[in-house]
This record gives C-alpha cells, sequence and structure tokens, in this order.
C-alpha cells in the first residue's frame, strides 16, 4: 500500500499548477499597498503644486491693489476647487512694513537695561503705527502700496486611500504652502515712526 502511494506523492509534490495562484495571493496586497501610497503622495504633491500656483496668482492680483484679503482667499479656493473641496482650505495674509519685519519684533531704536528686551523706556520703530511695541508686528490684510504681504494656505484633507492608517500615517493630510510678495508703489503710504516709551 505504501508502495503504491510513494508515485502519487511524486506526482503531486511535481505538480506545479496551483503554484501561480498561491504566489499571486501573496504578493497582490503588496503591489496593491505600494499603489496606494504612490497614488497618496503623488495626490499630495499635486494639491501642493496647485496650492502654490493659485498663492502666486492671487498674489500678484493683489500687488497691483483694488483687492481685499477675502478676494484673496476666493481666489486662491477657486483655483484648488478642482483638486480641493474650498472647506478644506483657509488662507491668511499678513501685512508687514518691509522684509526685515516678517517674522520680528519691531526694531528697538534705544535700548535701556536690560539689553537686547523691550522695557519701559526703550524707544522703537513702529512698523504698523499703532503705537504698541508687537512682538509680531504683522497685521491681517492685504496692505497698501510698498506694503510686504505675507500669504499662507494650508490645506486639511482626509486620505485618499485606507493605507495611511497602516502606515501609521495620519487620517488627514496637511499641505501649507507660503509666498512673500511686496506690493507695487501705486501710491504713498505711511512711514513708521518711532516712539518712546516712559519708565
Amino acid at each position: 500500500m505504501i508502495a503504491r502511494l510513494a508515485p502519487a506523492r511524486r506526482r503531486i509534490a511535481a505538480d506545479v499548477a496551483g503554484a501561480t495562484i498561491v504566489e499571486f495571493a501573496l504578493i497582490v496586497p503588496l503591489l496593491i499597498g505600494l499603489l496606494m501610497m504612490i497614488l497618496e503622495v503623488g495626490y499630495q504633491n499635486y494639491v501642493e503644486a496647485m496650492v502654490q500656483g493659485a498663492l502666486a496668482k492671487a498674489s500678484r492680483l493683489t500687488t497691483v491693489g483694488n483687492t481685499t484679503a477675502a478676494n484673496v482667499s476666493a481666489t486662491i479656493k477657486a483655483e484648488v476647487r478642482a483638486v480641493i473641496p474650498a472647506e478644506y482650505v483657509t488662507v491668511s495674509t499678513r501685512r508687514y512694513y518691509n522684509f526685515s519685519n516678517v517674522g520680528k519684533p519691531e526694531k528697538i531704536t534705544s535700548d535701556t537695561d536690560p539689553r537686547g528686551t523691550f522695557n519701559l523706556g526703550d524707544c522703537f520703530e513702529d512698523a504698523n503705527n499703532n503705537g504698541i511695541y508687537d512682538a509680531t508686528p504683522g497685521d491681517d490684510g492685504v496692505g497698501s502700496a510698498d506694503d510686504v504681504i505675507f500669504y499662507t494656505a494650508t490645506v486639511r484633507y482626509p486620505n485618499l486611500t485606507p493605507v495611511g492608517p497602516l502606515m501609521g500615517w495620519t487620517r488627514t493630510r496637511t499641505v501649507t504652502e507660503t509666498t512673500l510678495v511686496r506690493n507695487q508703489p501705486f501710491t504713498s503710504r505711511a512711514a513708521p515712526t518711532v516712539v518712546c516709551t516712559k519708565p
């Protein structure tokens, strides 16, 4: 009986007809996961390019004047609507007097002890002319002639595929793009004043 089973065992061991199906079943999940990752990263890069292009277009429109921050936001959302719904997009604009003010406190012109920090008795260049020393001197809005505008567009959207959580990614993707543009000198603007505080 055992002698009769030996040839049958050899035939079964030599039979590879179903091996392709088993190999395919093992490889397909990996391939699908890889394709989903490529789709996810490619889509994020596409969104980044669209948002950067929308920022460039909106900032060019703003440099010549007669545009509000609401118009800038609407322009950017309209540009990216083909790839991302407008509710996922937030836009902010900050006005600065010049490039050296961006992200820095107002310049201290007369410094008393302790040096290097603003305190009563110091004089400062009031870049936004509000009479108060500002650690971040920018104002919301698109400013006026010759002002420097810092545009930020942030897009938060859900993952396209379920591969994100499997890879340890968050359930949403975030794209933030910025640009910095000086408005054209289409009219005059107020120069910053020097304000001195009393101790």
